[in-house]
């Protein structure tokens, strides 16, 4: 999923996770790059966007996105180490049109032992290789965007998805009409979904596990996960 501004969607999970990267390195501060740096550092994070291209690196300064912003070859390893990138809880690899660069910086990456790495990639062979040298994650964001926007147009109701695995999901959705007034237990959502509630209410006041005799409000947000087929069942 993806999602490169901040939306009311998946309140409930960015309200609950716990945060445990305070730190990002971004490299290559193409749009893609930007707008990470620009959403991690308005979330509070700090953030060091680097790219081989001096303007992009002195427009993304100069618009005060980032804490720190370097111009450097991520290609070379000793560039990396002296700018310090290796020290990041999180480095994005976000270079993913130029497929040698991107793979070599996502190898330099795993062999410093970076603890947790994010790569773009520009098509599916392109994230097999990112996989194969050491990307503990691998994002196609076009094809993400466009997969989120199907959805957003044929499933209004549904604010975010998180995909557990290819066949079970955790969604964020608006109660709909027909579920007011309704407890969890009359709608039967495990027995005929096969669904559980996780959550219901609202961004700011969320009532976690909440007991069957709950009653639903249009308009407020319910977090059910379960198989995505039945997710899909659901009346929005």
């Amino acid at each position: 999923m993806s999602n490169s501004t901040d939306t009311p969607a998946f309140s409930f999970f960015r309200n609950k996770r716990p945060n445990k990267t305070s730190q990002f390195a971004v490299i290559g501060l193409g749009r893609f790059g930007r707008a990470l740096c620009e959403t991690l550092h308005k979330a509070g994070y700090e953030v060091l966007g680097t790219d081989v291209d001096e303007k992009r690196v002195s427009d993304i300064s100069a618009a005060g996105l980032v804490a720190h912003a370097v111009v450097l070859d991520s290609t070379d390893p000793n560039a990396l180490k002296e700018a310090g990138i290796f020290e990041f809880d999180t480095v994005i690899v976000a270079i993913g049109n130029y497929l040698q660069e991107s793979i070599i910086t996502t190898l330099n990456l795993k062999e410093a032992n970076v603890g947790h790495i994010v790569a773009k990639a520009s098509s599916d062979v392109h994230a097999k290789l990112l996989q194969k040298v050491g990307a503990d994650r691998v994002v196609l964001p076009e094809y993400e965007a466009g997969c989120a926007l199907a959805q957003t147009l044929t499933r209004p109701g549904i604010l975010d998805r998180f995909d557990l695995d290819p066949l079970h999901s955790v969604v964020e959705m608006k109660v709909p009409e027909s579920f007011h007034g309704r407890t969890i237990l009359e709608l039967r959502l495990r027995s005929d979904y096969g669904l559980n509630v996780l959550a219901v209410g609202q961004s700011q006041n969320f009532d976690i596990n909440p007991k069957p005799d709950r009653k639903l409000v249009a308009g407020d947000m319910l977090v059910v996960i379960g198989n995505t087929q039945d997710i899909d069942r659901l009346p929005l």
